[in-house]
């Protein structure tokens, strides 16, 4: 069964530009386009490998940074020598980025004024005590991160190339009980020991979906407490009674 969910968090190609441009502290002025283009198509082929359904403007922006980067490597010629120097492939692609940043930043700090109906005050934040840098503070992870976390785990774990006989497979809602009954018994679960010892891609597919519907439904935060480390999912504060919480094929949309 082929599943397929649609993710609203991935606000368009612009803002994974950014991320990765922030992530590997990169000037946005001067992009190295053969390291920006490689990580970007990497991500999208992670995107793909998890089932998720890739944009037309995610592939276009994909072959926007393929064209800057043959036209950065191609030699200039004799005519373009004796004309004024042309500008920079990049500099459409910056004043995009730009432009992006400035009404991302706007709408973050309009985000943070208090609203009516949607602040919730929770108490403080306590790391585990099996987390061994206890004064580092965590963070919550975006959907890049967790992206990115589920692109390492699968290149750890590739599929084996051997014959397979198809058998009732777990379900997105049934590895989602399956989070919540570990709840039950932890306060806390690092993200890999939602896998067994040797997880197939079905086994790594159908968790990330259900991470991702956990964190919708907001019944999960993901944590981080340092850049690359250990995700860490706690039970969110804000999310209610689970038991009341209709999670069931039908309701999710998986059939």
């Amino acid at each position: 069964m082929a599943y397929q969910v649609k993710i609203e968090n991935f606000e368009g190609p612009l803002d994974l530009l950014l991320h990765l441009i922030k992530k590997n502290e990169m000037d946005i002025y001067d992009i190295p386009m053969a390291e920006i283009t490689a990580q970007y198509l990497a991500f999208i082929d992670a995107m793909k490998s998890l089932n998720l359904d890739v944009a037309g403007e995610f592939l276009l922006m994909a072959a926007t940074l393929i064209h800057i980067k043959s036209r950065l490597l191609l030699p200039a010629s004799e005519e373009e020598d004796l004309e004024e120097e042309e500008e920079d492939p990049r500099a459409e692609l910056v004043r995009r980025l730009l432009e992006y940043q400035k009404y991302k930043d706007a709408a973050e700090r309009l985000d943070a004024f208090p609203q009516l109906q949607r602040d919730v005050f929770v108490r403080d934040f306590v790391e585990p005590e099996a987390e061994p840098a206890a004064e580092t503070e965590f963070e919550a992870v975006g959907i890049y991160e967790l992206v990115e976390a589920f692109r390492r785990f699968l290149q750890e774990h590739p599929e084996a190339p051997v014959h397979e006989v198809d058998t009732e497979r777990l379900s997105v809602t049934e590895r989602i009980h399956g989070i919540l009954d570990l709840f039950s018994q932890r306060e806390n679960l690092l993200f890999t020991e939602l896998f067994s010892q040797k997880p197939d891609r079905h086994e790594i597919v159908v968790t990330f979906l259900a991470m991702l519907e956990l964190v919708k439904l907001r019944l999960i935060r993901l944590m981080q407490n340092e850049k690359h480390g250990p995700i860490w999912l706690y039970p969110s504060e804000d999310g209610g009674d689970r038991a009341t919480w209709p999670v069931d094929e039908e309701t999710l949309g998986y059939h």
